[in-house]
């Protein structure tokens, strides 16, 4: 019996250490930008933000899942809120982008998956959304669900993720820590050519400024010479597009930003473009055969648009243009931490045909960071 215990409370210790072995930017004391990050530094520290994850991973093919991120804890279709999308490249599926478009609001959880699964994560939320107390009636749902093609480690032509995949990770969804790296759409997913994942961070202003908070999640799945915090990593590893004839920078990044801040639909547009800067910090270069889209929303109670109304007019202050540059700073600084962290908190991964994509060789960027300055 004593060898038993000792044996699980090994295996325990073992596995706890394991665990803890990923760590985030922060932790290796590396600090992006000038602005305070908030309280876990991660999207979920805007308020009633919530995040959940469908992971799937069967077999020696199947590396994908669904992330869900939910910009309030309520009914969304009857209380919409203030959304811009804005496009970096083009090459990617993104659903309901005209009606955001169009009209300026978002209607239902935000839906990242891969590219072939779009259609299952349309039906997915319109089923969640259509079974929501209050909407008996509704016959109209604009499901937003973005994409970036996992097929290098995942069977992607399978069509794994189903609807109830999708609803699981919308009905999973939770405030607090928002776990990263190789979990839901970033389970199978390839960036600079590590392995990448779901990313997050935040920024909060100080009250002279407002006190709001903008939060980032990112799903990274694209190329480009990695730069960290300045430090030219993906060129000192020999790691980049082009430096082979075999090498390539295609791939994908959708980068999610919200906000308590009170925006209207083209402040989000101004700030959506800002986070395509951040994704340049990183060393990300748009490539030809990348899907680069931003979706931004403002999560205020004041600027939510009700379903149904009686009321002519739209209420509520709008935040005015002077007071966003501290705004666009912040999104800037958290779009490049959540990428950096998205690669810092991926493992090593071996899916479809024995591929397999490392994890970042941490030890050797800590060395790199250092010969840069960027950790002591």
């Amino acid at each position: 019996m004593t060898r038993y215990i000792f044996a699980l409370s090994f295996l325990f210790l073992f596995t706890f250490s394991n665990a803890q072995e990923k760590k985030r930017a922060r932790d290796y004391g590396i600090e992006i930008g000038v602005m305070a990050s908030g309280n876990l530094n991660t999207i979920t520290d805007v308020p009633g933000v919530k995040v959940g994850h469908q992971t799937l991973i069967k077999g020696d093919s199947v590396r994908t899942g669904v992330t869900a991120i939910l910009p309030h804890s309520g009914n969304i279709f009857q209380n919409k809120v203030p959304a811009a999308i804005y496009i970096g490249n083009g090459f990617g599926k993104l659903a309901g982008i005209s009606q955001v478009q169009e009209l300026g609001n978002l209607e239902t959880p935000i839906i990242l998956t891969n590219t072939l699964s779009v259609p299952m994560g349309i039906q997915g939320t319109v089923k969640y959304t259509l079974a929501l107390e209050g909407n008996e009636n509704v016959q109209s749902v604009n499901a937003i669900v973005g994409e970036t093609n996992d097929g290098y480690l995942n069977d992607i032509r399978g069509m794994h993720v189903s609807e109830n995949d999708v609803i699981a990770a919308i009905e999973n969804a939770k405030t607090g820590i928002v776990p990263e790296g190789n979990v839901g759409a970033g389970t199978g997913t390839v960036a600079f050519g590590f392995k990448g994942g779901i990313g997050t961070s935040s920024r909060k202003l100080p009250e002279s400024l407002g006190g709001y908070t903008v939060g980032v999640l990112v799903q990274t799945n694209f190329g480009g010479v990695l730069t960290i915090n300045g430090a030219p990593v993906g060129k000192e590893l020999e790691q980049y597009p082009f430096s082979s004839a075999i090498k390539k920078s295609d791939g994908s990044c959708m980068i999610v930003v919200l906000t308590d801040a009170p925006l209207d639909a083209r402040q989000l547009e101004r700030v959506a473009k800002r986070a395509m800067m951040g994704l340049a910090k990183t060393g990300g270069i748009a490539s030809n055969g990348s899907g680069d889209y931003v979706i931004a929303a403002s999560t205020a109670e004041s600027m939510r648009i009700p379903y149904q109304t009686r009321e002519k007019f739209d209420t509520g202050d709008v935040l005015r243009n002077d007071h966003m540059s501290s705004i666009f700073m912040a999104t800037i600084e958290a779009t490049e931490e959540a990428i950096i962290n998205s690669l810092f908190m991926a493992e090593t991964s071996k899916g479809k045909d024995g591929h397999t994509i490392q994890q970042l060789p941490m030890e050797k960027v800590i060395p790199i960071l250092q010969k840069y300055g960027v950790i002591k």
